[in-house]
């Protein structure tokens, strides 16, 4: 009869993504931290943790944290590089892209007087130039 049970069960054997991070509020932290110094009796604790998914080392820190009067370090801190605003480094990325789309422009351009050169010397046409126009350089 054992055999069926088993039968049922089905093992999933893909392996799952990356577990995500638990992050806690201030606000559990501290009413945690509550029922902890609440808690008396041999073993409570280890039973309120238990209870919780928590560990001993999550209390640990959380009363350093409040001892040190750190209420914001009681909220759980964003991980990564710190975004920092630079107006500079904006206007730098702007003109960047300007500077490379101005450069394409010009290269077709470029182009554009290359074709337009070979084909008027192609069909013997002279081209004028800015001096036969009068105009100043």
């Amino acid at each position: 009869m054992a055999a069926p049970a088993l039968a049922e069960r089905v093992i999933d054997p893909e392996v799952e993504e990356k577990p995500k991070r638990r992050r806690f509020t201030a606000e559990y932290k501290q009413r945690i931290l509550k029922k902890a110094e609440a808690l008396t009796g041999t073993g409570q604790i280890g039973a309120m943790l238990r209870r919780e998914g928590l560990y001993s080392t999550h209390l640990t820190t959380w009363r350093r944290q409040r001892a040190r009067g750190e209420l914001a370090g009681l909220t759980p801190a964003k991980r990564g590089r710190k975004a920092t605003y630079d107006p500079a480094a904006e206007t730098i990325a702007q003109l960047t892209l300007e500077n490379a789309r101005l450069k394409a422009k010009l290269e077709r351009a470029e182009t554009i007087i290359e074709v337009q050169k070979k084909v008027s010397a192609m069909l013997e046409i002279p081209l004028k130039t800015l001096e036969a126009d009068g105009r100043d350089s």
